[in-house]
């Protein structure tokens, strides 16, 4: 079992910047493809950006491209979203997501991943 814990959301202004973590526990995380994906109230959750086990390909959402960068560190086994230029439409609750593979398939459905965490609030002020 992976269990997943989202940090560093909080209240930023239009044009701001945050970053994210999310800190796997129970296993290391070197061979999960992990995900971000974000849900504002009343709309489904969304996919916003993934890394492949090697960090070597990361996808974005459109929505999210040349403003969010997905990164991760095995040593410290979590994985970070960088999100700068924030626009309100970018509020919601961030989820981390993780999926066993070694492949470089980019997973951008909620099916692709067995666990996820618990999220972390994003709120933009404009």
């Amino acid at each position: 079992q992976v269990q997943l814990v989202e940090s560093g959301g909080g209240l930023v202004q239009e044009g701001g910047s945050l970053r994210l973590s999310c800190a796997a526990s129970g296993r290391t995380i070197r061979n999960y493809a992990m995900g971000w994906f974000r849900q504002a109230p009343g709309k489904e959750r969304d996919f916003v950006a993934t890394i492949n086990w090697s960090g070597t390909r990361t996808y974005y959402a459109d929505s999210v491209k040349g403003r969010f960068t997905i990164s991760r560190d095995g040593a410290k086994n979590t994985v970070y979203l960088q999100m700068n230029s924030l626009k309100p439409e970018d509020a919601a609750v961030y989820y981390c997501a993780a999926k066993y593979s070694m492949d470089s398939i980019n997973r951008v459905t909620l099916a692709a991943y067995d666990y996820w965490g618990q999220g972390t609030q994003v709120t933009v002020s404009s």
